[in-house]
């Protein structure tokens, strides 16, 4: 996928832009980074974006903030949507998502995480923000699955609590519906994930140990640097 900078695939794009495409209300996205979900969910419909652009939580090793980051990924961010044709669509606040919830105003149709990776916000956004998601809504949640932060936050808001039935994924990009039945069977759906999750996990651990070309003949596909 050409365009803005990130970690969404053309595969995952296709997956969120059909969501986007028959969404029936409010569509929030956390975690903007330079826009590359953005443009892709307001090709389809107007959408909040919420980034502190702080500069934090841009990859495993650029987890504190720094402002020259931030304002940079800022000022790509607007310059992408401009050069996409969709800045009029979008609604961008510039705030960390735990204190946002007051600039978003009713229910949520589709949800897009992709916030900070650790397990204590990315279990906040997907239980507080989630929580806005109507019923018959979509939350969709990239690096489920890959991330030790975010698959930890969703074993225990969506694998152990009722309220989410489990759509599948696309790569690390994990669909899920906000429903009242079916529970059992996403969970045993959602467990059937953790083999390939401790595939990336080792990915992950080879990369980091300077061991990439022992990841890629493992399986890593060529080209990429970390599995998402």
């Amino acid at each position: 996928m050409s365009g803005p900078q990130g970690w969404l695939t053309d595969a995952q794009a296709s997956r969120l832009r059909a969501r986007a495409a028959t969404a029936s209300g409010q569509i929030v996205e956390i975690g903007s980074f330079r826009g590359r979900s953005t443009t892709v969910l307001a090709g389809e419909a107007d959408v909040v974006a919420i980034d502190p652009h702080a500069g934090s939580d841009r990859g495993p090793q650029e987890i504190g903030a720094e402002a020259g980051r931030g304002n940079a990924d800022y000022q790509a961010f607007h310059a992408n949507l401009a050069a996409a044709g969709v800045a009029d669509r979008v609604r961008h606040v510039r705030a960390f998502s735990a204190d946002a919830h007051d600039a978003v105003e009713g229910d949520i149709a589709l949800l897009y995480v992709d916030g900070a990776h650790r397990f204590r916000p990315a279990r906040d956004d997907i239980a507080r923000w989630g929580a806005r998601v109507e019923p018959g809504g979509v939350i969709l949640v990239h690096d489920a699955f890959s991330s030790v932060g975010v698959t930890l936050a969703l074993l225990v808001e969506c694998v152990a609590r009722r309220g989410w039935r489990y759509a599948g994924r696309t790569g690390s990009l994990a669909e899920y519906e906000r429903v009242e039945k079916g529970r059992a069977r996403s969970v045993a759906r959602q467990l059937a994930q953790l083999p390939w999750f401790a595939r990336n996990v080792l990915f992950k651990a080879l990369v980091l140990a300077g061991l990439r070309p022992v990841a890629h003949r493992l399986g890593l596909p060529a080209g990429m640097h970390w599995p998402y």
